[in-house]
C-alpha cells in the first residue's frame, strides 16, 4: 500500500514485489485513499509508503480503521495508531529505553515560554525543532540556541495548524556518526543500515515529500543491537511484524533512540541481500497464524 505522492519513490518496492511473486503471492500495489479500491478483496493489506498520512493523519486513521474491517493491515490499527504520533517516546522511556531527550508542546501552549524551559534544562548549543506527528523530516528544522526567535516561530507555525511539537537536543555526533537504522522482522533482528545526517546546520525544512538521504549498509555496535532489542521487546500490543528502529549516539557516545518506525518505514531491502526474502516470509508467517481480519 502507497500513497500517490510517493508512486515510484519507494526503493522498497521492486525488490519486495519480486520477493513476493518468488514466494507464489499476487501483489498489486494500491493507493490508500483510492475510493475505488476494494480492501475486502485483499487477504493483507500491507502499508508500506503511506508517506502523505502526516497532514491527514485522521483521515488517514480512519481509513485504517474502515480497511481492518475488511482485511488484515500490517502491522495493526493499534500499533499504526500509537505509533504515528511520536508522543510514543514517552512510553518507550518509561519502559526503561534511552530515548533522546524530548520535550513536547501542544496547541495553546505559549512556545516562546516552553522553549526557555528547554533551554534552561539543556546546554546543547543546538535544538531540533519537528511536528510529533511527521515523516521524512517534513517540517522539521535545526536551529541554534542564539537565535530562539527562529525556533519560537518554528513552533508557532506548526502550533497554528494544530499540530503538536516535539523538541530535542541536536546531538552532534550524528554529523560524524549518522544514524543506525536497525531492522526487525517479527521481533527478529534483520539488518542495519548507516543514514548520514539529514538536518544540515542552518538549512531550512525540507520541502518535498521526504529528505534526501545517504544510505549505507552497517554492522551496529553490540550496544545499539541491545538498545534496539529493549525497544522492541517494550512496544505495546504485542510483537510487531516489522519495525525500524532509528538510533544515534549521545555527547557521551552512548546510543539512544531517534524514534522507532511501524507504520511507513523505509526498509532498505536493496542494502541487505536476503532482506526482502526474509520479510517475505514473516508477512505469509503472520498471515498463516492470524488468517483474515
Amino acid at each position: 500500500m502507497t500513497a500517490r505522492p510517493a508512486r515510484g519513490l519507494d526503493e522498497d518496492e521492486p525488490p519486495l514485489h519480486l520477493a513476493f511473486q518468488k514466494a507464489g503471492c499476487e501483489v498489486e500495489i494500491a493507493e490508500w485513499d483510492d475510493p475505488k479500491v476494494d480492501w475486502g478483496t485483499f487477504d493483507v493489506a500491507l502499508l508500506r509508503s503511506a508517506w502523505d498520512y502526516c497532514e491527514r493523519i485522521g483521515e488517514f486513521l480512519a481509513w485504517v480503521e474502515r480497511a481492518s474491517q475488511v482485511t488484515r493491515v500490517l502491522n495493526p490499527l493499534p500499533l499504526v495508531r500509537w505509533n504515528t504520533d511520536k508522543h510514543y517516546l514517552a512510553d518507550l522511556a518509561a519502559g526503561g529505553a534511552a530515548v533522546v531527550p524530548s520535550t513536547f508542546i501542544e496547541p495553546g501552549d505559549d512556545p516562546a515560554a516552553a522553549l526557555k524551559r528547554f533551554l534552561d534544562t539543556h546546554a546543547q548549543a543546538e535544538l531540533v525543532v519537528k511536528p510529533a506527528v511527521g515523516a521524512g523530516s517534513r517540517d522539521t528544522q535545526r536551529h541554534f540556541r542564539g537565535d530562539v526567535a527562529a525556533a519560537v516561530a518554528h513552533a508557532k507555525r506548526l502550533l497554528d495548524a494544530k499540530r503538536s511539537v516535539l523538541v530535542q537536543p541536536y546531538l552532534g555526533r550524528v554529523d560524524k556518526d549518522g544514524e543506525t537504522a536497525l531492522m526487525f522482522f517479527e521481533g527478529q533482528f534483520s539488518h542495519a543500515i548507516r543514514k548520514g545526517p539529514l538536518l544540515p546546520r542552518g538549512g531550512a525544512a525540507t520541502s518535498g515529500l521526504f529528505a534526501a538521504e545517504t544510505i549505507t549498509p552497517r554492522e551496529p555496535g553490540k550496544d545499539e543491537l541491545r538498545l534496539a532489542q529493549k525497544v522492541v521487546s517494550v512496544v505495546p500490543f504485542g510483537t510487531p511484524l516489522y519495525a525500524r528502529v532509528d538510533l544515534i549516539r549521545d555527547d557521551s557516545g552512548a546510543p539512544c533512540v531517534l524514534e522507532l518506525e511501524m507504520a511507513e518505514p523505509s526498509l532498505f531491502f536493496v542494502h541487505a541481500a536476503g532482506s526482502a526474502e526474509r520479510f517475505a516470509a514473516a508477512v505469509q508467517r503472520w498471515f498463516a497464524q492470524h488468517g483474515r481480519a
